[in-house]
């Protein structure tokens, strides 16, 4: 799935929505104008409001829970009943922070899930009807696209073309992308239709000896080299490259690789800032990843930083990770909790700051909150 060209990562700005104002009200100044991303992934269901910063933002409301949307979906091609009631749960509380927070620039976007289920068109209408957010399911180019523009800041410094990564619940991405400029171009990218949640049921329940869990992450492993397969071939020379003028840079955002990380410090509790940009030796990550995958689920569960919610999903991140060591086996790993909500940002503020409406209407993407006190 390479690109045909190299394109900027910042190349299509969503279009905006602006909230209704009575006659007397005036928009506010750019500084103070609130911002709101929504990525409605197969597992997770993720807010962030924010207002502009200088060249960043400030984070004023964030949400995130846990929804697993694609749970079952791999057996059944749908969306369950039951899973799309807490996505919708999820997606009521979104609405009702908007709100609120009186946004001004708003995009809201589904991935994998959405993508692959018959009725996940079905589903986004429904989720108009109930809570007045307009999601756009948007394709695999798109979500690797705002991964990357989301999280690049955190590559080390270095010469030559780096690998950033997002482990999703229903889809892993992998872009290759040059650092040259102060915006990284993307050169090449694949996505593969195996995420935690999706690789876990495609495994199905596995035997409680090490024997079984043995050969559960071996067959894992082997479904995620070859989904990679021709694009580990394409990125040969691109490695070559890079291992000459400085060595590899690898990037990886997703909860797998901030988990680990949090191992790795070893945390009680899951602490943001502690992990978020951190750089890591890869061979402790795949020391962790081992260790996870080998022992029981009981034992999964009482690991710091994991419990229930993540013990069944956990291991299948850990191949996927492993096996992207592999094609590109850097030293050390950066760390990114930040992804596609922050990209979304990035892209409405940048369409915000140049006061061209008209441009960012033309964009690409129209995930908007519609609805009471929002319009498109």
């Amino acid at each position: 799935m390479a690109m045909n060209a190299p394109s900027p990562v910042v190349s299509a700005p969503p279009p905006p929505i602006e909230a209704p104002r009575a006659p007397w009200q005036k928009t506010p100044p750019f500084h103070r104008q609130a911002y709101a991303a929504i990525d409605l992934g197969t597992n997770n269901c993720r807010l962030l409001i924010a207002r502009p910063s200088g060249d960043h933002f400030m984070v004023i409301d964030a949400f995130s829970r846990v929804v697993r949307l694609g749970e079952g979906l791999a057996q059944s091609g749908r969306l369950s009943d039951a899973a799309m009631d807490r996505a919708l749960g999820a997606l009521h509380v979104c609405a009702d922070k908007l709100r609120k927070r009186g946004v001004h620039l708003a995009r809201s976007v589904a991935t994998e899930a959405c993508r692959r289920a018959t009725n996940g068109e079905e589903f986004i209408e429904r989720v108009h009807r109930e809570t007045g957010i307009r999601l756009n399911i948007i394709t695999a180019e798109e979500e690797a696209r705002l991964a990357v523009l989301g999280c690049h800041i955190l590559l080390e410094p270095g010469c030559g073309p780096a690998m950033i990564f997002d482990i999703g619940g229903g889809s892993t991405e992998m872009v290759l992308v040059d650092t040259s400029d102060a915006v990284p171009r993307i050169l090449d990218w694949q996505s593969v239709p195996w995420g935690v949640v999706s690789l876990t049921e495609s495994i199905g329940p596995i035997e409680l000896t090490p024997e079984a869990r043995a050969a559960a992450y071996t067959e894992m492993r082997g479904r995620i080299t070859e989904g990679f397969a021709r694009f580990a071939e394409r990125v040969t020379p691109a490695r070559e490259t890079a291992a000459v003028e400085g060595g590899l840079r690898l990037l990886g955002t997703s909860g797998t690789v901030t988990t680990l990380a949090s191992l790795h410090l070893g945390l009680p509790q899951y602490d943001r800032s502690a992990v978020d940009g951190l750089i890591v030796p890869t061979a402790s990550m795949r020391e962790i990843s081992q260790r996870l995958a080998h022992i029981s689920p009981a034992e999964r569960v009482a690991v710091p930083c994991i419990g229930r919610e993540r013990a069944d999903l956990v291991v299948a991140g850990c191949a996927i990770l492993e096996s992207i060591f592999d094609i590109w086996p850097a030293e050390r790993l950066g760390i990114a909790d930040r992804g596609i909500r922050e990209g979304i940002l990035r892209s409405l503020m940048a369409a915000g700051g140049l006061g061209d409406r008209r441009a960012a209407e033309t964009a690409q993407g129209k995930g908007v909150l519609q609805g009471k006190g929002e319009r498109a």
